[in-house]
């Protein structure tokens, strides 16, 4: 175990970091220092996905420049590599905007409300997750319609509280940032309608939405199963596996279990799998293989206990082609993503762990506990405001967990040059990204 640096040399580690990148730089977005083609960049990403489902992922990115964005990781990715940064690290989300936020349960049945996607996660510069985020706040308010004014407010507040609870976090005892809570969660529009929201979605209306009874003569997919449901057949989005290809799924559960933690491993032993499905879910992900397993808890002889487990193909993050080798810190792209996200969130799902399915690296999660996110459309100035507030502070606690609070908080400073600089680079980027937009439904209809 490596001592660590004091707080001084922490300190100073940030404060010479100015020298390097000086905080109002970050207002820099040169266009002519990023040679690749957006659309290139996009279609290099989609190698090794499932062909027939690349046409969904494209009429998901072309129906609004935020659903643009959401896909684009593999261009901001590499714009963001064009330009010089801080040099101060910490475990990145690599997809931080306002939908990847949202509300889940914990293992002791609390809602939470964190950050909730992981898939680019990875050891880089903390100022990209800043300059995604912010950038997702002004797509998110150009979509609600919200006035210029108070977008430009939202990312204000956002940078302004990244930077001051960032302050906080460097002078807090270690266990303190570990177990540190945001308590005012129901006072904060409009966080109180996602949190009932996230009540009221339970498993079982999953089982409603997903599965229906299981009709005469239909074979299961899964040997000896008695439960009367079956998943759905919705395709392209929801498909029914045959038994061979089922059993290979199911497979890949037994080196699952054993990325569980003990106690996890005999909750998860009460439950047996019914059937298996491929599915497709989000933006950015559609094209990799998702499947899900149906499972009935047998603690219950009369009524369902149903568990949903996604298994959900993992790709190296965008950004590894642009961060040191090691910067990963895995060769399997599951246990990149479980280690990222634990490292990051205060609480994470029970079930989560990884596997392989034939030579191919996979996250396990719940498909839906109690999940629930942030509608755009019913947002409007005051809920965007405190929305962005939030942002920062969930955004400082995961990089003050999983990095040097210290550091970035030296380089960041108790001025707000750091936060005029991330608004303008934030209007850049949108403009950016809405004329990237533009040139993939040009490009789409060319090709229908």
């Amino acid at each position: 175990m490596s001592i660590p640096l004091t707080h001084a040399d922490r300190h100073a580690l940030g404060v010479r970091a100015r020298k390097q990148l000086a905080r109002s730089a970050h207002a820099n977005f040169e266009l002519s220092a990023c040679p690749q083609a957006p659309l290139d960049l996009l279609r290099d990403s989609m190698r090794g996905r499932i062909a027939r489902l690349v046409q969904v992922k494209y009429e998901r990115m072309v129906a609004s420049a935020f659903g643009f964005f959401r896909g684009a990781v593999p261009i901001m990715a590499a714009d963001l590599a064009c330009h010089p940064n801080t040099g101060i690290t910490t475990q990145l989300c690599g997809d931080a905007h306002v939908n990847n936020l949202g509300a889940y349960a914990g293992f002791d049945g609390r809602i939470v409300f964190d950050i909730n996607d992981f898939d680019e996660t990875i050891h880089g510069p903390f100022e990209w997750d800043v300059k995604r985020m912010a950038t997702s706040l002004l797509l998110a308010g150009r979509e609600a319609g919200i006035r210029r004014t108070a977008r430009q407010e939202a990312v204000a507040t956002f940078t302004e509280r990244y930077r001051r609870s960032m302050s906080e976090f460097a002078v807090m005892p270690v266990l303190e940032i570990a177990r540190y809570q945001i308590h005012r969660l129901g006072h904060i529009d409009p966080i109180p309608a996602i949190l009932e929201t996230a009540e009221r979605s339970t498993p079982q209306k999953m089982l409603v939405k997903l599965t229906e009874p299981a009709r005469p003569g239909t074979k299961a997919a899964v040997k000896n199963s008695t439960a009367s449901r079956r998943f759905r057949s919705e395709p392209p989005l929801l498909e029914r596996l045959g038994p061979k290809e089922a059993q290979t799924v199911l497979d890949a559960l037994t080196p699952y279990v054993r990325t569980l933690q003990p106690e996890r491993r005999h909750f998860l032993a009460q439950y047996g799998a019914v059937d298996v499905a491929f599915k497709v879910v989000g933006t950015g992900s559609v094209g990799q293989r998702d499947y899900c397993v149906y499972f009935e808890g047998w603690s219950r002889a009369e009524s369902t206990d149903p568990l949903f487990l996604q298994i959900k193909e993992e790709a190296a993050s965008a950004y590894a082609p642009y961060l040191p080798e090691d910067a990963s810190g895995h060769t399997h792209q599951g246990h990149r993503v479980v280690d990222g996200q634990r490292a990051l969130q205060l609480t994470s799902d029970p079930f989560l762990g990884y596997t392989s399915i034939e030579g191919r690296d996979y996250l396990v999660r719940q498909l839906n506990d109690h999940k629930a996110s942030l509608d755009l459309l019913t947002l409007d100035a005051v809920g965007l405001q405190g929305y962005a507030d939030l942002c920062g502070e969930l955004l400082a606690r995961g990089h003050a967990r999983a990095g040097d609070p210290v550091a970035i908080s030296a380089y960041l400073g108790n001025s707000d040059r750091f936060d005029r600089a991330i608004l303008a680079f934030a209007h850049s980027y949108a403009d950016k990204t809405e004329h990237d937009w533009g040139l993939l439904k040009k490009s789409f209809k060319k090709t229908k």
